[in-house]
């Protein structure tokens, strides 16, 4: 195996030799020691033959009557003439891939998942801090740990668990913030009440009195589950209740649409591109292209000589809903519109019962639709008992 990779480095000349005879040519080579490594024949006064580069001169030396014509170059040799042919591409392209390579550890982007926002900023201003920042390089794996832990160590009051995971050219950062239980909090006496006006649908105690019949109508504060527990009609003890409450509740919605409906609407897709751009042409360097998008354009290598730029951009995927509706189609999107707000609203264990329409208004460029909803809501809200009450 090492042999024949050595054979293929090694320099060698294909040539074609013409005139008569062609045999008692070939057989003067052979005799003068020149190593002839493939002998291909076209005809009887026409062959290919393929020797070492420092044979040809050798060849050339016999040929006499014989005409010899360069064919092609192989070995080191063929691979230095490709080179030399094609310095400036392997330029570029070693230059694009050092630029790569140069990116690639550069981090872009720092994500910080949680729904607290002050926990957002305190874990963005300890990393950054720590050496982590956008625009930043990357940190080893250890480092990475050991700043985990000085985090950690630092914040053990309000952190319980921090992860840091590399993706590309980001940073996703999730944690889980510490709960240090209210123990006066979790055993103050009082009462669960509605939170609304509503009909009560579903009562759960876990503890305290049940005061309250389904389907009965009650108002906002209203006592559903009391603290105080009665024994003919003599107050026993006062513990704080604990339940949930569902009702049925109403809502009013007013919702206006457009006849005529344009929008540029992203689908919450994004990706980092880079992007090269060629006589005010972009190719964006990517397999599957949005089609529309926004895109927040950073630019990285543009040639003062040459019509040609690199950036890297953050393209978001749009939408673009461009309609003319008829009454009936406003009036169903706008129904629909209404609804979906009303069920952003909502929690995982509620849902609309029913709606109905009041009163539908048109103008000359929109609809207006007023809607009324029935919706099973959780109506739980507590109130402290006062030492006064007990």
């Amino acid at each position: 195996m090492k042999n024949k990779f050595l054979f293929q480095l090694k320099n060698k000349i294909k040539i074609k030799i013409t005139g008569r005879n062609i045999d008692r040519f070939l057989k003067k080579v052979i005799s003068s020691n020149i190593e002839l490594l493939k002998v291909k024949y076209k005809n009887r006064n026409e062959a290919d033959i393929l020797i070492y580069e420092k044979d040809y001169e050798k060849v050339v030396e016999l040929k006499s009557i014989y005409e010899i014509t360069t064919l092609d170059y192989y070995g080191m040799h063929k691979i230095k003439n490709f080179m030399k042919k094609n310095q400036v591409l392997f330029f570029f392209l070693l230059i694009g891939f050092s630029f790569f390579l140069f990116l690639s550890n550069i981090i872009f982007e720092i994500e910080v998942i949680h729904t607290n926002k002050d926990i957002r900023h305190l874990i963005l201003k300890e990393l950054e801090e720590h050496g982590i920042y956008e625009k930043s390089f990357k940190k080893s794996f250890q480092q990475i740990e050991q700043i985990k832990k000085q985090i950690i160590e630092k914040y053990k009051d309000k952190i319980e668990w921090l992860e840091i995971e590399n993706v590309g050219v980001k940073y996703i950062i999730r944690v889980e913030e510490r709960k240090i239980v209210d123990i006066k909090e979790d055993t103050e006496k009082g009462n669960i009440v509605a939170s609304k006006d509503a009909i009560l649908k579903k009562v759960v105690a876990r503890s305290g009195e049940i005061v309250r019949n389904l389907n009965d109508y009650v108002k906002k504060g209203d006592t559903i589950i009391s603290g105080q527990i009665y024994l003919n009609e003599e107050l026993k003890n006062t513990v704080r209740a604990d339940g949930e409450v569902f009702g049925e509740v109403w809502y009013e919605t007013s919702v206006e649409y457009p006849l005529t409906y344009y929008e540029v609407k992203e689908t919450g897709r994004q990706k980092n591109v880079y992007s090269l751009r060629f006589l005010n042409k972009n190719f964006d360097l990517t397999l599957h292209p949005f089609k529309t998008k926004l895109i927040e354009e950073t630019l990285l290598l543009k040639s003062p000589l040459l019509p040609i730029q690199l950036s890297k951009q953050k393209q978001r995927e749009t939408e673009i809903i461009d309609a003319i509706y008829t009454e009936e189609e406003a009036v169903s999107k706008a129904l629909e519109l209404s609804r979906k707000r009303l069920e952003e609203t909502l929690k995982e264990d509620e849902y609309i019962i029913s709606q109905k329409n009041l009163k539908i208004t048109i103008n000359e460029s929109t609809i207006k639709v007023e809607v009324f909803f029935t919706v099973y809501e959780n109506i739980t809200s507590f109130i402290k008992i006062e030492p006064s009450e007990e």
